[in-house]
């Protein structure tokens, strides 16, 4: 079995963090391992409001012993942190690990909120992480905020913000969320690798439910490398994974729904 892991924190109702990575490292036919970062709760008497609640740094650090030293990877993907120490944590493992196919989801938000959960660990993530990233995969949001550039609402501004996220120290660049641009007809992401741009676009599924799709695509990229994939063949199957996850989205309650990682399998994309 191929050996994957997340770095990454738990969504107690399981359709984002590293629950959707594991779903998602399993559709793909890996091992996958996880440690925990921190606990994402959601309370439905205050309409879903979120709370966040980190795991001890002794804990998360014997986790990574146990991950990365106890058993090893070949690709790992981290995904919301949380905290200084699990920046320095991960920093530690991936690079100590000679982890090569390493994808820095940079999660700042939970999904309904505008406003990044620590802006005071942007640098750091900038800093310590990106340098390690095979791939970056920020969304609009996180691009901003990574980048400097404050206004993304064309392609060109996406253009702009991958330069600059890239020059960071990010081997690779795949901005997110092209959907979410003013006027958008398709879902077009944005991959960069500091030579040549490349727009991956696919039919825009309208739903409301797309609860985890940012943390689905990473682990599935990160799943593609770890399968012996080019990045650009990684991401190009990842954005036909989410496509297929989004097309099977449901209803969790009324105030949250995620993809269904499972939904590939009516058209098998490994064929």
């Amino acid at each position: 079995m191929i050996k994957i892991a997340t770095i990454a924190g738990s969504d107690a109702s399981g359709g984002a963090g590293l629950e959707a990575d594991l779903k998602t490292f399993e559709e793909y036919g890996l091992y996958g391992m996880a440690a925990v970062t921190l606990i994402a709760t959601m309370d439905p008497e205050k309409n879903w409001a979120h709370n966040v609640f980190p795991v001890d740094e002794k804990a998360l650090k014997a986790q990574l012993e146990t991950v990365f030293k106890g058993v090893g990877v070949v690709a790992a993907k981290s995904g919301m942190l949380g905290t200084f120490y699990a920046v320095e944590l991960t920093h530690s493992y991936i690079s100590s690990g000679g982890i090569k196919n390493y994808v820095l989801d940079p999660v700042m938000v939970c999904k309904g909120n505008d406003e990044a959960l620590n802006p005071e660990l942007n640098t750091a993530i900038a800093e310590k992480l990106l340098p390690l990233a095979l791939v970056a995969t920020p969304n609009l949001f996180e691009a901003r905020q990574l980048s400097g550039v404050k206004d993304i609402s064309t392609i060109e501004q996406m253009k702009e913000a991958a330069r600059v996220i890239f020059d960071k120290g990010a081997a690779n660049v795949f901005i997110k969320g092209g959907s979410k641009l003013p006027g958008a007809e398709k879902a077009a992401d944005l991959l960069y690798d500091g030579k040549s741009f490349e727009l991956l676009e696919a039919p825009l599924i309208k739903t409301d439910w797309t609860h985890g799709a940012g943390c689905t695509t990473s682990a599935a990229i990160a799943a593609g490398l770890a399968r012996g994939l080019s990045v650009y063949d990684a991401v190009s199957l990842a954005k036909k994974f989410i496509t297929q996850s989004l097309g099977g989205s449901f209803a969790l309650n009324k105030w949250v729904g995620p993809g269904n990682p499972s939904s590939w399998r009516k058209e098998n994309l490994f064929k």
